[in-house]
């Protein structure tokens, strides 16, 4: 769940913004948040245990929806800590 354990190896390993390709993934939640949202909607319910699979989704299309948001504040956060390495480099520049 938390990528502070990871923040560190990424960078250490070189990886940005571009090579995690927070995009990719965030592109498969969107699909599975769709499929998800689909089953739900469209499921036929004529039986308790078809209601039962329809709150399995629900919980499923939850689930995905709270990985979906914390993939992105990972790429949020992956880019404002790029922007500020930069700054800090750009303010130290090349006479000190």
């Amino acid at each position: 769940m938390s990528t502070d354990a990871n923040a560190g190896t990424h960078e250490e390993a070189g990886d940005s913004v571009e090579t995690v390709d927070y995009d990719a993934m965030l592109d498969t939640l969107d699909v599975a948040i769709e499929e998800a949202q689909h089953k739900i909607e469209n499921g036929r319910v004529r039986s308790p245990e078809n209601e039962k699979v329809r709150v399995k989704w629900i919980r499923a299309l939850a689930y995905t929806v709270n990985v979906r948001r914390q993939v992105a504040n990972d790429r949020d956060l992956q880019e404002l800590a790029e922007k500020v390495e930069r700054l800090q480099e750009q303010q130290e520049g090349p006479g000190l």
